[in-house]
């Protein structure tokens, strides 16, 4: 008790520290695993190998990328890391893109976590309505954009669209293999090993500082701006639909707990909670500065109108359609 007599009396600083913690504590462990998982791949996977495994059509290798998300599920915190050594590894920068954008909402976990929120799931049993509309709604939409900014990316090379350091590292990697150069002996795994975790640590290093900014944005606005004002414009979708997405931009929730958030806005339309699920997995503020540790400004902006605009317009028709097929499992 004399403890709790102690804790300082409620403020505004302290309302924001709380909310940058718990963003951080929820966020943080998601970085450490794909740093590692970067790691990982930067110190074991072989040069090139992706691009062996991969069909050689580019657009059909789009298209699988897609659902690489159901194989190594990955929240978005974990992805940007995760996609900055794929690339560099030898995986084409538009299977690279999809990947990043679907593997966040096209896994298991948010899955499950999307049929419980909207109690599409109960248990182990399915809910008496039978209909997982938002579920596949939400899987369906996510691909189909991730597919589509894929293929577009497509028409870029890598120095139109990465950080200079990136896009570097990429073309010295090919120019050694295009002169036959030959590379070092492979290292024992002990230092394979070392060298993982040093990578690890500079990509920790790298993305938590961008990630923290991003937090902090995020933070000022859970806790000094009023939310209720979107009930304002929930009843149409014509604004009900991009203020939701904005709000996903600033609550920078985790694809595995936004479902939770969304389903209990009762003022808000399907379509306008299939867009805040869509979007917030794919582009938040914490994105916004991740992102632009691997991808150039211009590219950032354009993405960011981009999924914007996209998801915009798909939302309400996209929700519609599978409304319309009443898909049960």
């Amino acid at each position: 008790m004399i403890f709790l007599a102690d804790l300082p009396a409620p403020s505004r600083m302290g309302d924001i520290l709380m909310a940058f913690l718990s963003i951080v504590f929820e966020g943080a462990p998601y970085i450490l695993i794909g740093t590692v998982f970067s790691g990982i791949i930067d110190a074991f996977l072989p040069a090139k190998l992706l691009d062996r495994v991969l069909p050689k059509s580019k657009i059909l290798a789009t298209l699988i990328a897609g659902f690489l998300g159901l194989v190594f599920p990955v929240c978005e915190c974990a992805v940007v890391p995760v996609i900055r050594r794929l690339v560099q590894k030898g995986l084409p920068l538009s299977c690279a893109v999809t990947y990043m954008l679907s593997a966040p909402i096209m896994n298991p976990i948010v899955a499950i976590s999307t049929l419980t929120a909207f109690k599409e799931f109960q248990g182990l049993s399915w809910a008496t309505a039978g209909n997982a509309t938002m579920t596949i709604a939400r899987l369906s939409l996510g691909y189909l954009v991730a597919v589509i900014v894929g293929l577009v990316v497509l028409r870029f090379k890598p120095g139109q669209v990465l950080r200079a350091s990136i896009a570097n590292k990429i073309a010295n990697a090919e120019a050694e293999d295009d002169h036959g150069h030959v590379h070092a002996p492979a290292a024992h795994f002990n230092g394979k090993l070392v060298h993982a975790m040093r990578s690890s640590m500079r990509d920790f290093l790298d993305t938590a500082m961008y990630f923290a900014i991003g937090v902090v944005i995020t933070s000022v606005f859970n806790t000094q701006i009023n939310q209720g004002l979107l009930n304002t414009v929930a009843g149409n979708d014509w604004l009900a639909v991009p203020s939701l997405m904005g709000l996903a931009i600033v609550l920078s929730l985790c694809s595995t707990s936004d479902a939770f958030i969304a389903a209990p806005m009762t003022a808000f339309s399907m379509a306008a909670k299939l867009a805040f699920l869509v979007f917030g997995p794919m582009m938040d503020i914490k994105l916004l500065f991740m992102y632009s540790s691997v991808f150039q400004r211009k590219v950032v902006v354009s993405l960011l109108i981009g999924l914007f605009i996209l998801i915009g317009l798909l939302s309400g028709p996209w929700m519609n359609l599978i409304q319309h097929l009443h898909i049960k499992p």
